[in-house]
Order: C-alpha cells, then structure tokens, then sequence
C-alpha cells in the first residue's frame, strides 16, 4: 500500500502546483485592472486607461501603492491597446510579449502536457529566463534580421549561431563554453547569434536546425553545421575553417618581391604583417576576409628562417608585432602601425584609410563610385582627377608623372586614377570624342558625378597629358580654380556603367558554384541529415519520372499520327501568308521605346485643373512653350535635357501650345521682371513676339513660377540669320530641317543646368494672386 499512498501524494502534489501556477498566471487581468468587459471597444479602454492614469499617477498620488498600481495600468492599456497582444491574451492568457526578446520574453510558467503548468522554483532548475545568465540576450536573432542584415553581413565577417530552447539540459552543460567562445570570437572580429528555437522557429527550421542545442556556422550566405564535441578548441577551429584557404599568403625571402609587384595586376594595396607566432593569428584571417575586395594580405614569421633579408630591409622589429601597407611603391612602406598587441578596432582605423591606391585603377562601376561619390551638396562636393592611358611601356613616363603629381595633391575632396582606354573604350569615348590630338596618347579629365544615372560634368585638359613640368602646372592652376569656381566644369555628358575587368568568366563562377553545391550535398549525406536532402532527392525522382514518362509515352505513340506527316504544298502556303500577316500586323501596331523616353502632356482646359491648379503641395509642372511649326524639334530637345531628371516624383511634364493660349502666357510673365517685352495689343509686331523655348517650373499649391528663359543661337556661336530664319519658318507655320532648325534646339541649351538650380531651390520665384483660367 506504501507505494500506491506514494504515487497519490505526488499525484496531488502535481495538481496543487498546477492550480497554484494557474492562479497565479490569472492574477494580472488588463480587463479587471481597467475595469472594462471583454467586448470593450477602443475608445472605452482609452478613456478608462486616461482616467485611471491621472488618478493613480505617483506625481499626484501619494499612496504607497500608487507607483505599483499605476504600472499595472500603464501594462493592461499597452495590451489592450494592441489588437494582436489583446488577440493573444484573449486566447491563451498571454499577451505574446516574447516576440520582442526583452526580459519579460519568458513568462514565469511554461506549457507542460499540454494543460499543465508549472512553477519553476517548485524544481530549483534555472531554466527561468530571469534567473538564467542573460548574456546571450544581445544576440538573440529573428527572422526578419537574420535575413536584412545578418546575411548580407556575412559576406564580411562568419557567424557562429547557436540554437536553444527551454526546457534543454544539454544546453545549460554547454552555456559556460560558449560564452567564453562568444566573447573571444566577437573581441576577434566574428559575429555571434542566438536563435531560440521555441519563439523563432521560422528561423530555426529556416537554418536546418531540427535539435538543440544545435551549433552552426554561416558565411558568405553559406551554412555549415558544427558536429564535433562543444569544448573552446574545436569550436575556435571551426570558425577558422570556414574561412578560405586561400586569403593569407606565407611570405618570405624568396617571394615577397612577387607578393608586392602584383599591385599592379590585382589593383591593390598589399598588406604585410610580421609577428613571431608560427601560425597566422584569428585575428588576422578575419580581417583579411573583411578586406579581401580591397587588399591582399600577407604573413612573415619574423622566426623562421629564410625571412632576415625582408626583416632588415624595412628595419622590423622581431619583438613587437609589426603591420605594413605597400601601394606604387614597393620598396618603402606607405603606412606603417606598431602595437605590442594588435586589437580589432586598431587595425580596422589603419586598413580603412589605406584602402586604396594612390592613382587607382578603374576596373568596375562599384570601385568608380567609391573613388568619386555622387554630389551631396554645394559644400560636399568631390572630384576626381582621371588619366585616360593606356597600357605598355610608351605611357609608363606619362603615368609616373601623374603618379607623383597625385602623391603631392591628394586631398580628401580630390582623388586622382586612371584607366586603360582600350579596356574601358566607351567611358574614354565620352570624353575624347574621337579627337585626333589624344589619338594614341595620355590626357587628363577632372569629372565630378551629379547622380547616380551616370550624369557627370567634367573638363578635359586642352592638350594630351606628357607628364612635363608644364602639363602639372596646367593641371595645378585649373585645380586652384576648381576651388573658387565650380562652374569650370562646364561640359556635361552621361556615361555607361563600367565593365568589371577583374570578375571571373562566367563558365568558371558556374562551376565554383557547382562545386559549392555538391561539396554541401556531400556534407548533408556524411551526417545524414534527410531533411535537408529532401528537396535535392525531391528534384532527382521528380526529372527521372518526368524522363521515363516521356520514354513511356514515345514508345506507344502511334507512328501513323497525322501529325507526323509533312503538310500539303496549300496548307505550307496559306501558313507561310497567315505568319507574313500576322508579322505586319504586330510591326505596325507596336512600337520598341527608346531610350531616354520622357512623357509629356499638353496643358489644355480639360486637365488644366490636375496638372496645376489642384497638384499636390511639393509637386511642380515644368511646362515648356512650343508652337505648331517648332514642335518635333524642342520637344525632343526637351526630353534629352530633362531624362535624367524624371526619376523624381515630385515633377511632371509638359507643353503649352503658344499658338492656342498666347494670351495666358502674357498674363504670367507680367509678374517676372523683364522676363520679355509686353507688347501693346496694337503693335503691328504683336503676334511676331516669340516666346517659343521659354520653360515654367509652375508651383500650383504656392501659386509661383520659375522662368527659363532661351539662350539665342548667337549666344552660343550661332549667327544671328539662322535664328531669323526660324522666326521667319515659324510665321509662315512650316517646319525647317534648315541651320534655322538647329537654332531652334539650341534654345534649350543649358535647361539641365537650370534644373539643378530648380531642384536646390536657388532660382528667383515669380509669385502671382491666383491662376488665370486657361481658355
């Protein structure tokens, strides 16, 4: 009787711990604590959250309760005022506040056999998160941020992540080794994560985990999973093995001419670091890795034999840890760092301002728009001094001779490269034009880039580049001028991206990744890990049903099928007319787009009202002034002008027929100072006035505008007659393809210019009492 008297009281003593959990997990009731139902709206639970607040606030209170009190107000109105925490409480008693890994994640209780709940003091086990060691805290991962950041950010450093659960014995034996291991591995440059599984198991099932604990490493994308025994050495060398093979090279007497000379060819600075550890320190290989697009790196056991001639030639010291960075020149160090114990944060400040050549070589789009940003502002404004060469020893001089004119000049706000011609054609294109002095020799452009469309302004030096003293003083006084004088820059063109002359064919990156994906199948079926082979397996038995299926059905196809007969002579004939038909038909009723489309509507009465009057605050109309006769040739010249304005929601576009609404223009430019001659309705030169290439930047909510007025040919180096002339062909309503045509185009020379000064809001504003109406 003694063991069945046993199994009652534990029996009973289950059922008092599970009431006792359940009465206290039922002592905080937001619906009691405010004093409203169930079936409460919003507005009552504001007004009775109010109310309570300014009753129970300490500040006005002055009962001992009052601060506990006015707390669990404040806590019932955060749950119930939100619909998915008011959702949660409603149906399982629980707001659900785990989601945002705070310190109240974990409740007291916890979920056992499915309607039982225990207190976890009855046991004395720290499986409480609020007794538990809370360091891992600060590394707690969820979904969205494993994939926005932690990802992405592999590509820079590995991550060791670690997936929990509650109610995991193996993972309290293995917590005092892995924070020892996290705090180190993170000192030293790698990234640390916790995933647990029991509120973020999206993630965890995302990252393959199906166990805890479970120990896996990420880099570059790529997940490994970590199966040897939890201790500090085998989790150090795991991380270190995810890292590639290849990233420090071992350097000595023999080869480090070669290591240094190939700045040239991998377009990179190359870093030496001497020590007397035999192996290249962790830390060492994961700043490598972070660097590895802009440096290479090299390692000198200062120790070993065969490294004396490389110690005494740059003077190192054997005793303290000695890091050296080589650019142009090999044989004298660019920056040198010294420290008796290299930290992370140190050697990051000095790789980061060395992270280029003194002259760069342009190889890709993404090295351009590092070297020279995008304008930011009037007092950010960055230049970039550019020597378009070309390869072999015929340029050599011209290229030392910019290199040390670079040397000397060097600014935060200038940095000087270079490029091949020949690699590179279309960009040096953009700027030679074909000319025949620069055939076959070096010239110098200064560019600074407008935005990231590819829009850049620039001046070419007037002669080629020949490295001459002469050429540098030139360069130097337009430099000088730069400074005080923005406008130098006077030509503007848009270049194509660059080609990336650096990146592998793409046969070879193909089969990087084919090995990749088969060395991590290999893996996956080493450890037997099925699920993860479940879609590989999935794919393979899906292709050979497919492949059967199709043998199948060939083989029992009937080979009398019409279909297999060739067609009659009538019925080739009447197809091949039926596709000539259909072909003309699609050629005539669609059109391929060209490039640099901008669309632009006429302002008429109808849409008079949309398009200004009633256009939204912050919005502007550009509206260009055409007539009839003028209209093919400005409003193509309006779109090359605008195109790279368009893609700025805040602006549209378009046109105002002067032939049609002549009298509304007037009544505008009444309001711009000598914006152009009014003219006495009795002037016989009354309808001769030409107001054709004039642009309005119209601002419908603040009721002003901005005016462009046309630059004439002759300001430009046209003659006065081709300008006649089109005045002439406009009175007479013909079209002209004439030199007249062309004056017409250069009316909106300089619009793009006018745009900038619209978009910064440099321009004079014309502001008026009402608009007038458009009849």
């Amino acid at each position: 009787m003694e063991p069945g008297r046993a199994g009652l009281a534990w029996a009973a003593a289950l059922l008092l711990a599970a009431l006792g959990a359940q009465a206290a997990a039922g002592d905080f009731d937001p619906y009691r604590v405010l004093g409203v139902g169930r079936g409460s709206g919003q507005a009552d639970i504001k007004k009775a959250y109010k109310r309570l607040a300014r009753e129970w606030h300490p500040d006005k209170n002055k009962d001992p309760g009052a601060e506990d009190r006015f707390i669990q107000i404040s806590k019932a109105y955060e749950i119930l005022s939100n619909e998915e925490k008011r959702a949660n409480f409603d149906r399982y008693g629980d707001a659900g506040e785990s989601q945002g890994y705070s310190q109240h994640q974990h409740r007291q209780f916890h979920r056992f056999h499915e309607g039982f709940y225990f207190d976890e003091s009855f046991f004395h086990f720290p499986f409480n998160s609020e007794r538990r060691d809370t360091s891992d805290e600060k590394y707690l991962l969820h979904f969205s941020h494993y994939i926005n950041e932690i990802v992405p950010d592999s590509f820079k450093k590995p991550y060791l992540i670690k997936i929990t659960s509650d109610w995991c014995f193996s993972c309290i034996h293995i917590e005092p080794v892995w924070k020892e291991v996290a705090q180190e591995l993170e000192a030293l440059g790698a990234g640390i994560g916790v995933v647990h599984a029991g509120y973020e198991r999206r993630l965890a099932h995302h990252l393959g985990a199906h166990s805890t604990p479970s120990l896996l490493g990420l880099i570059n994308g790529k997940i490994t999973f970590f199966h040897s025994a939890v201790v500090w050495e085998n989790l150090r060398q795991f991380v270190e093995n995810l890292l590639p093979g290849n990233l420090v090279e071992k350097i000595t007497d023999k080869n480090y001419i070669r290591f240094l000379s190939n700045w040239k060819k991998e377009n990179k600075p190359h870093v030496l670091l001497f020590d007397h550890m035999p192996v290249v320190p962790l830390l060492y290989k994961l700043t490598a890795f972070a660097y590895r697009d802009y440096l290479s790196f090299g390692y000198v056991y200062v120790g070993l034999q065969g490294t004396e001639e490389l110690s005494s030639q740059y003077n190192i010291n054997v005793y303290t840890p000695t890091m050296m960075i080589f650019k142009e020149h090999i044989d004298k160090p660019a920056d040198v760092v010294q420290a008796r114990e290299m930290k992370k944060q140190l050697i990051d400040d000095f790789l980061s301002q060395n992270k280029f050549l003194m002259v760069a070589r342009l190889t890709s789009q993404r090295l351009f728009q590092e070297l020279c940003p995008v304008k930011k502002s009037h007092r950010q404004r960055k230049h970039c001094v550019v020597l378009l060469t070309g390869e072999g020893e015929k340029f050599a001089e011209a290229y030392e001779a910019f290199l040390t004119f670079a040397v000397a000049n060097t600014k935060d706000t200038l940095k000087f490269v270079h490029i091949y011609n020949d690699r590179q054609p279309e960009f040096a294109d953009a700027f030679l034009m074909d000319e025949e002095k620069y055939r076959g020799k070096s010239a110098v452009v200064i560019l600074e880039r407008r935005n990231n469309a590819g829009k850049v302004a620039y001046k070419t030096l007037e002669e080629a580049w020949q490295g001459s003293k002469e050429d540098s003083f030139i360069l130097l006084d337009l430099l000088d001028q730069l400074r005080t004088d923005p406008n130098l820059l006077s030509s503007e063109t848009v270049l194509a991206d660059l080609d990336d002359e650096l990146a592998p064919m793409f046969l070879i990156r193909w089969l990087y990744s084919t090995l990749d994906y088969l060395s991590d199948c290999w893996d996956s079926l080493f450890h037997s890990n099925w699920r993860e082979m479940m879609p590989l397996l999935s794919l393979l038995f899906s292709a050979l049903f497919i492949l059967f299926g199709t043998v199948i059905v060939q083989a029992f196809s009937d080979s009398s099928d019409p279909r297999d007969s060739p067609p009659s002579e009538k019925e080739e004939t009447a197809a091949k007319t039926e596709k000539n038909d259909a072909s003309f038909s699609k050629e005539s009723n669609s059109r391929i787009p060209k490039k640099g489309f901008v669309e632009v509507t006429e302002l008429t009465d109808i849409n008079y009202n949309s398009n200004l009057v009633r256009l939204r605050p912050g919005h502007m109309n550009v509206v260009l002034i055409l007539s009839n006769s003028t209209k093919t040739a400005l409003l193509q010249k309006f779109a090359l002008e605008v195109y790279t304005f368009t893609g700025s929601s805040s602006l549209h576009f378009s046109f105002l027929s002067l032939d049609k609404h002549r009298e509304w223009l007037e009544y505008l430019l009444e309001f711009a100072q000598d914006a152009a001659p009014i003219p006495n309705q009795y002037d016989k030169h009354f309808l001769e006035r030409d107001y054709t290439g004039y642009v309005l930047a119209l601002n419908g909510h603040k009721k002003y505008f901005c005016l462009f007025k046309p630059h004439r040919s002759g300001d430009e180096g046209g003659s006065p007659e081709d300008y006649n002339s089109s005045l002439h062909a406009e009175a007479r309503g013909k079209s002209s393809c004439s030199p007249g045509s062309r004056s017409i185009k250069t009316k909106l020379h300089k619009l793009s210019f006018w745009m900038e000064r619209l978009l910064e809001g440099s321009l004079q504003r014309f502001y008026i009492p009402s608009w007038p109406a458009l009849d």
